[in-house]
């Protein structure tokens, strides 16, 4: 067995010298805001947080290195060392990246600053494999059959199908002691052919000039994706999504009453502790109703840290032609219930710096008879949001309304769950966020 040698200093070098062409913009695709940050914001904040990763050098676009300079002033990136421009190709930039740590003795992680789904368990694992092996890389298994085509004048032919058993698809980082990736670059620079045909990574550049050089693959993960094209971006922002209902919600308890059977199942399959009161077991316009609904929840998990009041109130006809039993009812859950739901949630949310979140009725759930009712429900339950946001603000209490957008089509319960996600895992407070099928806006 091999003796592991201690582990040397460690830097993350994050390549992101790309433009952004393929994605549409004409700023670099590192610049681009998924989830509230910029790409490489989510990339760094990867390697900050990584205790193996001693030190961050960022190589940027030319002409865009302040753009950099800020975010990493402004987000405390203090493993930060230097941000300098990168080159016309991959191979130049990752040389410029070498020349900077010039006679340093280190181990290097070279990243594509554009995968910002790292996942920490592969900075781990390629740090780890560098303490027994000289050069390292991430790969996955491919999914997909891959042939070897031949090219001919009317077009391409397959001319092989590997085995797909032994084929990988290749990610980033890519480990390597110092003095191994340097030589490897100074024999290939010395080569008259390696401009006419560079290898498209840094292991296929040991490869090539250094083929004594075993390179060790770690697993990747599906995850660690490239953003390169627009679609990208879109799975990026979904997986960041989902990081973020997972990193909110594990082992928190979320208290449903009403109708919030989808938010309740989705806040469950993320890992929350969750209690979910229908009209029939906690009447919101009853408050000790909700009260006793509410302490058994806290008695049960330990204490409360986000609350969804979506009852909904009983079909109602025009305003002119409802029965007034049926219209107490329905001002009963649509006015008093808000209230008695805030009063009895705010003790446990205040010891948890909690949210609340109100869920609206659609002003056309019942019909354009139904219209006037829903409006006074919906600009009541705005009004109280934004009202005891700015109240309970001191506490560290959030509130939040979620108004489904009147509408011929009426978001799914799907649609509401997620946007019920989004806003109870956003930290934002006194939002009215408005909820169409298949999209939500603020």
């Amino acid at each position: 067995m091999t003796a592991l040698e201690p582990r040397p200093h460690t830097v993350g070098v994050l390549l992101a010298g790309g433009v952004g062409r393929r994605v549409g913009l004409d700023t670099p695709k590192q610049l681009v805001e998924i989830a509230g940050k910029t790409i490489i914001e989510h990339t760094l904040t990867v390697f900050q947080d990584a205790p193996e990763i001693d030190e961050i050098l960022v190589l940027m676009t030319p002409g865009h290195t302040e753009d950099v300079e800020r975010l990493v002033a402004a987000g405390g990136f203090t493993k930060v060392s230097a941000v300098i421009e990168g080159g016309a190709s991959r191979t130049e930039t990752t040389w410029r990246a070498l020349r900077a740590l010039e006679g340093r003795e280190c181990d290097v992680l070279l990243h594509d600053a554009v995968r910002p789904l790292l996942e920490p368990r592969i900075i781990t694992g390629c740090v780890e494999a560098l303490r027994t092996h000289r050069a390292v890389e991430v790969a996955i298994p491919t999914s997909d059959t891959i042939v070897v085509v031949e090219r001919r004048p009317d077009g391409e032919v397959v001319r092989e199908v590997p085995d797909r058993a032994a084929l990988r698809r290749v990610q980033t980082p890519q480990g390597f002691r110092l003095a191994v990736i340097r030589e490897a670059y100074e024999r290939a620079f010395a080569d008259p052919g390696f401009a006419d045909r560079p290898p498209t990574d840094d292991c296929g550049v040991v490869l090539r000039y250094l083929p004594e050089v075993p390179i060790h693959v770690v697993p990747g993960s599906e995850h660690n994706m490239k953003v390169t094209h627009p679609v990208d971006v879109l799975i990026a922002e979904r997986l960041f999504q989902l990081a973020a209902y997972g990193q909110a919600l594990r082992g928190r308890t979320v208290v449903v009453l009403g109708e919030g059977v989808a938010v309740a199942e989705l806040a469950a399959r993320h890992g929350a502790v969750v209690f979910s009161f229908p009209a029939t077991a906690a009447r919101v316009e009853d408050p000790r109703s909700v009260e006793d609904a509410l302490a058994h929840a806290a008695k049960e998990s330990g204490g409360v840290d986000y609350v969804v009041s979506a009852a909904e109130p009983p079909p109602t006809g025009a305003l002119g032609e409802t029965d007034g039993a049926v219209l107490a009812e329905a001002l009963g859950v649509t006015q008093l219930g808000p209230v008695n739901v805030a009063r009895a949630a705010l003790p446990y949310l205040r010891e948890r710096r909690g949210h609340l979140l109100f869920h609206t009725a659609s002003p056309y759930g019942t019909g354009r008879a139904g219209h006037a009712l829903r409006s006074v429900e919906r600009a009541a339950v705005v009004a109280l949001t934004q009202a005891l946001a700015e109240e309970w603000a001191a506490d560290g209490v959030r509130v939040s309304c979620l108004a489904p957008e009147p509408a011929a089509e009426a978001p799914s319960r799907e649609d509401v769950a997620r946007a019920a996600l989004d806003v109870l895992v956003s930290g934002l407070s006194g939002r009215v966020t408005t909820v169409r099928a298949g999209r939500t806006g603020t």
